[in-house]
């Protein structure tokens, strides 16, 4: 057995230097008897994907408990679980916008904490709604909607704004020392806070719009159904009377 040992060069991360040393192996003719293992940093990005799974599932069905006793209703607690697992989708986009690898550790860390700031604008949205249905009864479903998305606009919207561009910076592989006065691009700091920061911004903004879209359409849904029931089941009650006419 042999055993080679590397380290890789500052500003440049691990998985991507292993995906090129996979990328070179795929193209050589080696004895098939042969096997190679990547251990090291690689194998502890392993285990550390393997745990950030299970606990971002962990985090989810504890998150699915505490909805449920506070709003009592399984679909919008569903709804709120849903624009966090669909938050995931911007952060898998952003990720092939830049090109960059995903890492176990901090794009895994950065969707947990992008996790906690979708749940949290969703929850104010349908917690307005409710409100909103609760003191105006005599609104429909489509206008307590309206009016509770009006309502929030500008919370989820400057939670959004702060927030990216906060971690903008980071993103952009730019280090601000506001001491000496410099910008540095890439740095060391923001080559190993880059992939979190870009997994919040991508999935932040991706999320935004559904909350603001997606989360008032599917919340009116339940309601539409109804109402579009009722209308065919009216319709079908209605032709029946007509084709059997009561007689004295």
């Amino acid at each position: 057995m042999e055993r080679l040992r590397a380290n890789v060069v500052q500003g440049v991360l691990a998985d991507t230097m292993v995906g090129q040393i996979k990328e070179w192996l795929e193209t050589q003719t080696f004895d098939p008897r042969i096997s190679i293992e990547f251990r090291g940093a690689n194998e502890e990005q392993a285990d550390s994907m393997a745990f950030v799974q299970v606990a971002f599932l962990l985090s989810l069905l504890l998150m699915f408990v505490l909805l449920v006793t506070q709003f009592n209703s399984f679909y919008q607690s569903g709804l709120i679980l849903l624009a966090v697992i669909m938050s995931t989708a911007g952060v898998l986009l952003g990720l092939v916008i830049t090109g960059n690898p995903f890492s176990a550790v901090l794009t895994g860390v950065g969707v947990v904490a992008l996790a906690g700031i979708v749940v949290n604008n969703n929850i104010v949205l349908i917690d307005t709604y409710n409100v909103v249905r609760s003191e105006s009864p005599e609104l429909s479903v489509q206008d307590a909607i309206v009016r509770a998305a009006a309502q929030r606009l500008r919370p989820v919207m400057l939670t959004t704004v702060t927030t990216v561009f906060g971690l903008l910076p980071l993103a952009c592989d730019l280090s601000i020392d506001l001491v000496n006065r410099s910008v540095t691009a890439g740095g060391q700091m923001a080559t190993f806070w880059g992939p979190l920061s870009q997994a919040i911004v991508f999935g932040l903004s991706f999320a935004t719009i559904l909350t603001l879209i997606a989360t008032p359409a599917l919340l009116a849904l339940p309601a539409d159904i109804r109402q579009r029931w009722a209308a065919r089941r009216g319709k079908r009650d209605t032709a029946a009377g007509e084709n059997n006419p009561v007689t004295a």
